[in-house]
């Protein structure tokens, strides 16, 4: 399992270290070893491969949970399940299987990352959250590290052409890890996970460093103040 994950982030990781402007912020928030639930806003396709890259930086390998579909493309899933990838069936009653293989990669150390919104924000303003991430944590006892993304919409965004250019800036911001006690309500703490979800976006929109070209349109941009709860409970 670990020769084919390094073979494809050996394969993947080069052009987002060569082609990205980095700022990342917080990275000591990662533990090195342990069980970790790194939960991430999602804005772009490229998240994941966001996620893994700076994650590596503190020497982890990140296993994903993935929907379903995935699996079932011949090359892709293949490879998904080679490298440890954990699949999930959204809106599903299977969808409670996906969480027990996530709490044996925990139980296991290793460090398990999440979009606890679901999918990708198509207003790219973070969504309500499910409550997935937070009973994941509150079975393992593992903490969850929030997670602002932004920029890399601007290459690979749901419903609009690739554009891939060198040199798009991705601000990462990285929070102080939450604990989730199994006493918890799942709801208030899906919303505490999401709260500090939203704190990490809108600092990486505050320090990001571009601005729209003409070509582009600033259909991308967002300010740091519409990145705000939207709370699971309504």
């Amino acid at each position: 399992m670990e020769p084919v994950f390094d073979g494809v982030r050996g394969v993947l990781y080069p052009p987002m270290h060569l082609g990205i402007k980095w700022d990342i912020a917080g990275l000591e928030h990662i533990p090195t070893d342990g069980p970790v639930i790194l939960a991430s806003s999602h804005s772009s396709y490229l998240d994941p491969l966001a996620l893994g890259y700076f994650a590596t930086k503190r020497g982890r390998r990140t296993r994903f949970l993935t929907k379903d579909e995935l699996f079932d493309k011949r090359v892709l899933g293949g490879v998904l399940r080679r490298c440890g990838m954990i699949s999930v069936s959204r809106g599903t009653s299977a969808a409670a299987g996906s969480l027990v293989e996530a709490e044996q990669s925990l139980h296991a150390g290793r460090c398990v990352a999440v979009f606890p919104e679901g999918t990708i924000s198509l207003d790219l303003d973070p969504m309500v959250g499910k409550t997935g991430t937070a009973r994941l944590a509150a079975a393992t006892g593992a903490p969850v590290v929030p997670i602002g993304l932004w920029g890399l919409h601007r290459i690979l965004f749901k419903g609009r052409k690739p554009r891939w250019r060198s040199g798009i800036a991705e601000v990462v911001r990285i929070g102080e890890p939450i604990s989730i006690a199994a006493t918890d309500d799942m709801l208030d703490a899906t919303d505490r996970i999401m709260t500090a979800i939203c704190a990490q976006v809108g600092a990486a929109r505050a320090a990001y460093p571009q601005v729209p070209k003409p070509e582009e349109g600033d259909w991308w941009v967002r300010g740091p103040e519409t990145a705000v709860l939207r709370s699971c409970r309504t």
